[in-house]
């Protein structure tokens, strides 16, 4: 699984934590509720749950995973790395969402994946995919509609990068991270907070990291966010969608495996 500081990251054990029957994420309307039959199978699917600290590679480039991950708790992101070590960070991930299936259906991993913040996942065998797709099509069609709902969210990422000035970069950005977690209520009664640096800002949008700090310092002078040591906090999320052009698209109720 490529390098993985062992001090960082707790190997899945046959114990779960949390039994799927009592997954707290299930509890949340943003999910489409299982059948017993599917919850039932995703219980026996689940072999365990993977603890990662951040800065800890959860997946990396060339491994070939044996494993499927839901995000549990905690914040992630994909990344690829030029041979000179300049990297584009590609999307986020955040509670709900699967990772390790490029791995699993291609046989590759094609990008790394590294904890933002202290991670929680749920792990699932590879093995028994086969067996999801034939048994239980609405989860089929469930590990289906993630995989669209990614690209769908990497076409936005590559037109931000490639057409967006700036200045409206980055407000998309911090936009759109705002609207995935808003509705999983991880700001809770108060301002969101992105455990994110400006490098990985600057590794998201494709710019220098001293361009990456004046553009966010323009939308802190316009009081749309407050930069924290590392992290940021949302302070307008209408004037960030303002700023960058952006309408957040419908998406309703959504599959979690």
């Amino acid at each position: 699984m490529g390098p993985i500081r062992a001090e960082s990251v707790t190997l899945p054990t046959p114990t779960r934590r949390i039994p799927c029957e009592r997954c707290p994420l299930r509890l949340l309307p943003h999910f489409r509720p299982f059948t017993k039959t599917e919850l039932d199978f995703v219980s026996q699917f689940k072999r365990g749950e993977l603890v990662a600290e951040a800065g800890s590679i959860i997946l990396s480039e060339g491994a070939h995973s044996a494993h499927l991950y839901t995000v549990l708790s905690g914040w992630a992101f994909r990344y690829k790395t030029l041979e000179d070590g300049r990297r584009q960070i590609l999307n986020y991930l955040l509670p709900g969402d699967l990772m390790g299936l490029q791995g699993s259906v291609i046989g590759e991993m094609q990008h790394s994946i590294e904890a933002l913040s202290p991670v929680v996942l749920c792990v699932f065998e590879r093995d028994r995919l086969d067996e999801l797709f034939a048994s239980h099509p609405g989860l089929g069609f469930d590990i289906t509609w993630l995989a669209a709902r990614e690209e769908r969210m990497l076409d936005e990422n590559l037109l931000s990068v490639g057409r967006r000035t700036a200045f409206e970069r980055a407000a998309y950005l911090v936009a759109f991270i705002h609207q995935r977690a808003s509705v999983l209520g991880l700001s809770g009664n108060s301002r969101l907070v992105i455990p994110i640096t400006q490098q990985h800002v600057a590794d998201t949008l494709g710019l220098s990291i001293v361009h990456t700090n004046k553009t966010l310092k323009k939308l802190s002078d316009r009081g749309l966010i407050r930069w924290h040591d590392r992290a940021c906090e949302v302070l307008d999320i209408e004037g960030l969608r303002a700023a960058a052009g952006w309408t957040e698209p419908p998406e309703g109720v959504r599959p979690l495996i």
